[in-house]
């Protein structure tokens, strides 16, 4: 937890309730340990959807399909939602779960590696939320820049790894400082892009919103 329990708690406490589907989905994947965004996240996410408008949503890690049912549901039913997932068990629970939702005509989900999935799709997209393999984040970030248009918005969940991400590498354990050192080469990139402007948030497990320059 990087903020306070007590301010969490209680701020998620003002926000209103999800759907009775996603409060479902929701339920499985905890009880299951699949792990899907935080409430705090998920009011984030609701904001900025409706905040931006988007028509084309892009994102990286479908895990279950709670966050794309969730952004479906958010963005009204003209919005055309592509998502990638390369764990095999989670995508026909996800593919199921879009059904349930009533979102499996606006939701697609491509199956396999999204870093040999990206450089295969055209684009553009007005919103993309990154939600995947932390230490791919830097080696998508390439793809991401292509794909997103100018003026959109891109997402990463998950960049401040439960505040590891302030510890020296030497207080890392050393399984994870690979990934410990390129979560901080990917804010570092997200930060010193200057076709971006990106604000770190500390919330949930720490969110990046990075925007797009219009040329």
């Amino acid at each position: 937890m990087i903020v306070d329990e007590r301010y969490t708690t209680y701020l998620n406490s003002l926000y209103p309730e999800i759907s009775p589907v996603l409060q479902e989905i929701k339920k499985e994947a905890l009880d299951t340990y699949v792990p899907i965004i935080r409430d705090e996240t998920i009011n984030l996410l609701q904001t900025l959807i409706r905040m931006n408008g988007p028509k084309k949503i892009l994102e990286v890690g479908a895990a279950v399909g709670f966050s794309a049912c969730l952004m479906a549901e958010t963005a009204g039913s003209d919005v055309t939602i592509t998502t990638i997932e390369n764990y095999e068990p989670r995508i026909p629970i996800a593919n199921a779960n879009f059904k349930r939702a009533g979102k499996d005509g606006q939701i697609t989900l491509l199956e396999g590696d999204a870093m040999k999935i990206l450089p295969t799709l055209e684009g553009p997209y007005d919103f993309i939320f990154m939600d995947a393999a932390k230490g791919q984040y830097i080696n998508f970030w390439p793809e991401i820049k292509r794909l997103i248009v100018d003026g959109g918005v891109v997402v990463t969940d998950n960049v401040l790894q439960d505040g590891d991400i302030i510890q020296s590498r030497f207080a890392i354990t050393r399984r994870n400082r690979t990934i410990h050192k390129r979560m901080r080469d990917y804010l570092f990139q997200l930060t010193h892009d200057e076709d971006f402007t990106t604000t770190i948030l500390p919330l949930g497990d720490g969110v990046s919103i990075s925007v797009k320059g219009i040329k």
